[in-house]
């Protein structure tokens, strides 16, 4: 208790300064007495606008230090960060655009507007979950759920889809990581990104074709203005025992050299549920990213480059020695495996290492045009433990390297009320599976090869009415070396279907060379338009296709962190989906709120089905197999805002999801369940920034579901009797409550800490997600306490 004392203290002491809400003033313009009427003037969730003068005030803005964005079409965007101490004034130039416009604009009513809604979380969001991943942190946007495996690898689920259908876009690169295993976390670190946003809608045909559920964008923070910035994050788990830290230094500029750099440390043992050790569930993190910068007069170019290194211990009572031991763990409703804490991590576990370097040059054109050329390289190297003895103790029992090297040209011109853009991209990658590994590889050595071309047009009708099309076509060409037992090759139904892919003769194996070339056409339509003052309603509809991964085509085998056999198909054919959806939205007065209904219909939609136990010489595991079926998707994500005063706000969040197998008429596998949050959020502006926050998460249990439950036989006594494996039924619902606080002292001139408390599962509730593989064999996390100490100079 003397720990959670000191806590407390630290965040009610002191009076080392008092903060109050102040008036930031100033006057927007082009220079030479040329006041610009109509610029936007954001902090944090307060906005203004100037007015014919090009003055503005912004009231109650916070003390501490305080993002302020300026836009006006055709301008560069000022995007700069103040210590706020005192009323202050601002007077901006804003100058003729001469690069490329960053992905998020802030646009007059008479600009062309995009009609997809991006969703984006909050830098302070962002720092919330400095110690987490990914994943985690998109859950805060309603229709977002995480997929995990066990306690540490989560994915991001948008409205039912992940994994290939998700693909993440970092600092403007598609993150290539091995994304199609739905127990590998995307290789990212979160605290190396400024904003990350959820779009859809045409400006997603930009990056990709085949962002069926959506697409997740990451950028890092930029400083324009020739400042010094540095933040350091520290966070400390009760969960795991184990700590973060996080620090970054930024060097910007509006002409000249600005930099980057930044860096992430976490070290985790064993988590725990409510009653026991989730023993193996340590994870550890190295991470850095750091960039150079050159702007001239008309054009800039840029150098980056990320690191990303994980081990991430697999909870060793998922992998299992015979079929009894198998239904006794999933029967059960009890780990097989209890041990002590420890912050070893032991087999089973990961090692992932990602390496992202990139070269960016962008020009002028003309006064409204711009074009963009980058060059990407990634290096992603996987390898999976498994428990093994005798010559391969030791040795990985999957071992991957993905090289990836990809180039694009993106084109951009504004005629007044049209906003046009076209690209290219091509890209090459091979993947190799080390065949030392005395393993025969899940997924085979292959190259693809990848080219597209896209083109987005958005016109502003008039002052309340956008419209918006897209249209991107995209090549693909797969050409890999599979070895095949031939008795396999026999059970999946590939004589005569595939035997022209066999090249040799291996005495129980066919060695086979599989070639697949795929042609795809995605397109968008849009709407925006302005309903009065308050109101905006958009409206889209797509096609999107998306080829089958290496995964759901050659899976082959026991694919170890997860303590499962998968099988893919060569008989596997690319998705096409046609999604409609819209979204009405009220972002003006105290109450505001956004009510989005979606509907997804998806031909030939591939999904992963339990259908037995196979037998090996490592023990009995699950069998799981791709199939295809057409599915229907349908659901509603709502978020509304209260601000109730100055110091009460209350968020509210819901997201439902209906998914049906329209072929057998059955609930689809592995879809969301309701959920619901509730957020009441007390601040004190005047005390120090104080906020005290505490969140409902209500899961409800998922009763729409395929029964894929079956029978084996297991020896009682000597005796050979049916059990049924439950691998099947969803488990029940769960509510979580949460708490978070922060509070905000000056340290030194132009400098501020936040200290931050945290408690996760704050009544220690035993639950299981049904979105958690690993579900069968433990149950989720217990209370989590967090303390987080941040440093801004």
């Amino acid at each position: 208790m003397q720990f959670i004392y000191s806590i407390l203290a630290l965040l009610w002491a002191g009076n080392l300064c008092v903060h109050a809400q102040h008036t930031l003033s100033g006057s927007v313009s082009a220079g030479q007495n040329k006041p610009l009427d109509g610029a936007h003037i954001h902090i944090g969730q307060l906005q203004v606008i100037t007015g014919p003068d090009g003055y503005y005030e912004v009231h109650k803005v916070d003390t501490g230090q305080q993002r302020v964005i300026i836009s006006y079409i055709g301008y560069k965007t000022l995007d700069t960060l103040l210590n706020v101490q005192g009323d202050l004034r601002l007077d901006a130039i804003l100058k003729p655009e001469s690069r490329q416009l960053a992905a998020v604009v802030l646009n007059d009513s008479t600009a062309a507007k995009t009609t997809a809604r991006a969703k984006k979380l909050s830098t302070v969001t962002l720092e919330k979950y400095s110690a987490g991943s990914l994943g985690d942190a998109l859950k805060e946007i309603p229709g977002v759920y995480a997929l995990k495996t066990g306690s540490t690898v989560v994915k991001p689920v948008i409205n039912g889809l992940h994994s290939s259908r998700v693909p993440v876009i970092a600092n403007n690169v598609r993150l290539e990581d091995q994304q199609w295993g739905t127990e590998h976390a995307p290789n990212l670190d979160l605290n190396s990104a400024g904003r990350v946003s959820v779009i859809k809608g045409a400006n997603a045909l930009q990056y990709s074709g085949d962002a069926i559920g959506g697409l997740v964008l990451t950028e890092p923070i930029t400083i324009p203005q020739d400042t010094l910035y540095g933040r350091t994050l520290l966070n400390f788990a009760s969960n795991g025992r184990g700590s973060s830290i996080s620090s970054s230094l930024h060097k910007g500029a509006e002409q000249g050299w600005a930099w980057n750099v930044s860096g992430t440390l976490k070290y985790f043992g064993d988590r725990h549920s409510p009653d026991y050790i989730l023993s193996n569930t340590g994870n550890t993190e190295n991470n850095f990213a750091g960039d150079i910068k050159f702007m001239g007069s008309s054009y800039d170019i840029s150098a980056y480059y990320s690191f990303y290194d994980a081990t991430i211990g697999i909870a060793k009572a998922t992998h299992i020695g015979n079929v009894a031991d198998l239904v006794r763990a999933i029967n059960s409703g009890r780990p097989s495996v209890i041990e002590p804490f420890t912050y070893g991590i032991e087999t089973p576990r990961q090692e992932v290492q990602h390496h992202l370097a990139k070269a960016n040059f962008n020009k002028q054109l003309g006064e409204s045009s711009t074009l963009a050329v980058q060059y990407a390289f990634q290096l992603n190297h996987r390898q999976e433990y498994d428990m093994r003895r005798g010559q391969y103790a030791g040795t990985p029992a999957l071992d991957l390297t993905l090289a990836t090297h990809s180039l694009q040209a993106d084109w951009k011109v504004e005629t007044g009320k049209l906003v046009l853009k076209g690209g290219v991209s091509a890209a090459i990658q091979d993947n190799t599976a080390d065949p030392d590994t005395g393993v025969r590889p899940l997924i085979p050595n292959y190259d693809k090869y990848d080219a597209g071309a896209y083109g987005i047009a958005s016109y502003a009708i008039n002052d309340g009415l956008t419209a918006e099309g897209g249209l991107r076509y995209d090549f693909s060409h797969v050409d890999a070396s599979k070895f095949y037992q031939k008795t396999r090759w026999a059970s999946l139904s590939y004589v005569d279907a595939f035997d022209h892919f066999i090249t040799a003769d291996h005495s129980t194996q066919w060695l086979t060379n599989p070639k697949f070339t795929y042609h795809n056409i995605s397109g968008s339509l849009g709407i925006r338009k302005q309903l009065g003052t308050r109101y905006e309603l958009l409206a889209n509809a797509g096609l999107t296709m998306r080829n089958p991964n290496p995964s759901e085509l050659f899976s082959d085998g026991l694919h170890h962190s997860n303590g499962t056999i998968e099988l893919g198909s060569l008989f596997i054919t690319k998705e096409k989906a046609m999604k409609l959806s819209g979204t009405l939205v009220k972002n003006d007065g105290d109450f505001t709120f956004e009510a989005t209904p979606y509907i997804n219909s998806i031909k030939d939609f591939i999904y992963l089905e339990p259908t037995g136990i196979e037998y090996t010489i490592r023990g009995a595991f699950p069998v799981y197999n791709y199939r295809q079926t057409d599915a229907l998707l349908a659901g509603l994500d709502l978020q509304a805002a209260w601000d109730i005063s100055n110091q009460w706000q209350y968020r509210s969040g819901l997201a439902y999801l209906y998914g049906q197998d329209v072929q057998s008429d059955k609930p689809l596998i592995d879809m969301p369940p309701l959920n619901m949050t509730n957020t009441v959020r007390y601040s004190n502006a005047e005390w120090h920034s104080l906020f005290l926050e505490l969140r409902s998460e209500a899961v409800f249990g998922q009763e729409r579901y395929p029964h894929n439950n079956f029978y084996t036989d297991v020896t009682h006594h000597g005796v050979i009797v049916p059990e049924l494996v439950d691998i099947s039924t969803p488990p029940a619902g769960y509510h979580l409550l949460h708490f978070n606080s922060g509070i905000t002292f000056s340290t030194f001139k132009n400098g501020c800490a936040t200290i931050g408390l945290a408690i996760y599962n704050i009544l220690n509730t035993p639950y299981r997600d049904y979105l958690n593989r690993q579900r069968s064999y433990t149950d989720d996390l217990g209370r989590n306490m967090q303390l987080q100490v941040k440093f801004i100079y």
